[in-house]
């Protein structure tokens, strides 16, 4: 009898912890880009919750890159839409073909003070592999998503919604003063824009496919 009650009591034990550790792990607010932080030119560590209510666009930057006139691109869109909430964020990386090479020192030099760009960029990191930057695992890891999958080269773009959910991506040969990028930019500023569905993409592009046979 008295084992049946302890069994009992270590049976409700169990219950109990396992119920408290669901509510929490539901209760738990899901990651947003506001929980990553980056590290600035001058070596310094800045958190991105200093973004909070903005629409980021963040870019990882080559100035070897064959779309390094991208930079002046992106810097217009900073400028016609900065009043409007836009930050472009930008993030050199020397992954793809060694494009961002140098010291720390010459790459600050280059972003800091010689190309006068009007939007923040930070220091070099790795967008994707083993040393790949948490924000960048984040950016890229909803498989389900049209946001989501590794980065395959320099001025890949993310679109950051003013709650720091990741809302679109654009790809390198897309270039920032695109029609789609602006209106993209646009909806998401004025709070309209709807995510498509990877399913959406895929349907429409095995349409664009069968029209082109």
């Amino acid at each position: 009898m008295e084992l049946w009650k302890h069994s009992r009591k270590t049976l409700l034990c169990v219950m109990v912890s396992f119920c408290f550790a669901t509510s929490l792990a539901a209760d738990k607010p899901a990651k947003t880009v506001y929980d990553y932080s980056l590290v600035g030119l001058d070596g310094k560590e800045v958190s991105l919750s200093a973004y909070k209510g903005k629409v980021l666009l963040i870019v990882n930057l080559a100035s070897q890159s064959i779309f390094h006139e991208q930079n002046a691109m992106l810097d217009e869109l900073q400028k016609s839409y900065k009043d409007q909430g836009l930050v472009v964020v930008g993030i050199p990386s020397n992954d793809f073909g060694a494009q961002e090479p140098g010291k720390d020192a010459d790459v600050q030099k280059l972003y800091d003070k010689d190309l006068h760009l009007g939007f923040p960029v930070f220091a070099r990191a790795s967008v994707r592999g083993k040393d790949q930057a948490a924000l960048y695992a984040f950016l890229t890891g909803d498989k389900n998503s049209t946001t989501g999958g590794d980065v395959h080269w320099s001025y890949t773009k993310f679109v950051i919604d003013r709650t720091g959910k990741v809302v679109a991506r654009f790809e390198p040969h897309i270039l920032p003063n695109a029609p789609e990028v602006r209106v993209t930019i646009e909806d998401v500023l004025a709070g309209k824009f709807k995510p498509p569905h990877k399913e959406d993409d895929q349907k429409e592009a095995s349409g664009q496919e069968n029209k082109a046979r």
